[in-house]
């Protein structure tokens, strides 16, 4: 019997790469448009995983498809830093417009998220002259050494790589369901501050918003309040990463708008290039100029194609009015996954949580209980991708399900896949 081209690519998959490089799913990509993706055996998947939060303004948005033919028509690369060029400058102008703080802002781009955390921590040292860094349990903000370290989790992203840069600390992030409140947070700061770090070395606090990878546990505004407080009274650079929150997710343009809290420096990424490698530091002018010349920058960074791409992006966002869209998917959304969780025969789930179309849930031993189950999780993921629904799990226990959807979902698509959903959580009971 033949193989299936997926199956084909799958051996060649694993005889040509390495273990530590993991798929969610045995399928390859042939194809895909907005919010739905066919694979090498012609099935068609509705996408609620959007490339992890990437793909806010759906796959192959014809706007900036434009605009990337466009612009390769004219040059693809010439590293800003040897011949500068206008889309990189047009970016960073209307990104500073759009700036979720008072005052005069800056922007310099990179080229992934890890990149932008890593010059986030970078500019708020040169600015402070300090040297340490404070994340959250459960915080994600990538995969290279610092971003490593101030990510809150072991397995997988720091097992077997060796010790972590140091003057990284984690205090704990505030969860309702695992009993962990903003007290318990800020009275673990305070107790860092006179056990562990003196808060004159401190340079940065660095929060997500709303937490990606952790499991889509929104920060309450009290905690952003209060760190902002912290944070001036220390002279510390508050850092809001908005790699997965950023660009309408959350149905407004930066997630930490929703509590009203001005962060200092922002971090960018996923949704901002519709799919092209791009990231960025948004952050006040006077912050933003303390490294060197010179001590910033990357070859590929701010890449004129993305840069194109990402002009577009922004311009579709207000043409289509996706904030509003987010916010009409979201509550959408919500509403029919508490109508499912009463539901008597599917599995049991609850905590539907998170702002605008950043929505999440998790999956239960019992109905009523705050026990996980990634086991049944695992199933659910499987059967929702057999009839053909892609979906991701994160959180610390791997049993939060999110849902990602382009915010461009065609309504009947998007009814299509929450049928998908439910029936998924029915089959696996």
């Amino acid at each position: 019997m033949a193989l299936s081209h997926n199956a084909v690519l799958q051996a060649r998959r694993a005889a040509a790469l390495p273990r530590g490089l993991a798929s969610a799913f045995p399928v390859f990509a042939a194809r895909a448009d907005n919010s739905e993706l066919w694979d090498t055996n012609g099935c068609r998947f509705i996408d609620f995983a959007g490339g992890i939060a990437v793909l806010n303004t759906g796959h192959r948005h014809p706007a900036v498809l434009t605009a990337v033919q466009a612009q390769l028509a004219a040059y693809t690369h010439t590293a800003f830093q040897v011949i500068p060029y206008e889309p990189y400058v047009a970016l960073c102008e209307r990104l500073n417009d759009l700036a979720p703080f008072s005052g005069d802002a800056k922007t310099i781009l990179f080229s992934t998220g890890a990149e932008a955390v890593e010059n986030a921590v970078k500019i708020a040292r040169a600015h402070t002259r300090r040297s340490d860094v404070i994340g959250f349990t459960g915080g994600f903000h990538g995969r290279t050494l610092m971003a490593s370290a101030l990510t809150g989790k072991i397995a997988p992203y720091k097992k077997k790589f060796g010790p972590m840069p140091p003057g990284v600390w984690h205090v704990p992030f505030p969860v309702p369901q695992y009993e962990v409140s903003v007290a318990d947070t800020l009275d673990a700061i305070d107790h860092l501050f006179r056990a562990d770090v003196d808060p004159a070395n401190v340079a940065a606090i660095v929060i997500e918003p709303v937490q990606g990878e952790g499991g889509f546990h929104p920060a309450p505004v009290e905690l952003l309040t209060s760190l902002r407080h912290i944070c001036d009274e220390h002279a510390i650079v508050l850092i809001a990463d908005e790699v997965q929150t950023g660009f309408g997710r959350t149905g407004k343009m930066f997630g930490i708008e929703h509590s009203g809290v001005e962060p200092d420096l922002v971090t960018i990424a996923k949704s901002l290039a519709g799919g092209f490698p791009l990231s960025g530091v948004i952050g006040r002018s006077e912050i933003m100029d303390a490294p060197e010349p010179g001590g910033l920058g990357g070859t590929y960074a701010g890449s004129p194609i993305a840069c194109a791409a990402a002009l577009a992006v922004l311009n579709v966002i207000d043409d289509e009015k996706l904030l509003e869209r987010s916010n009409a998917i979201g509550v959408l959304v919500r509403s029919e996954l508490t109508r499912i969780a009463q539901r008597n025969g599917v599995v049991p789930i609850g905590y539907v949580r998170g702002p605008g179309a950043m929505v999440a849930f998790d999956v239960l031993k019992a109905r009523g209980r705050t026990d996980p189950d990634p086991d049944t999780t695992k199933r659910v993921l499987q059967a929702a991708l057999e009839s053909g629904l892609i979906l991701l799990a994160c959180g610390l226990h791997a049993n939060t399900i999110r849902l990602l959807m382009p915010l461009t979902i065609p309504d009947t698509v998007l009814a299509e896949g929450l049928a998908k959903l439910e029936n998924a959580l029915a089959t696996v009971r």
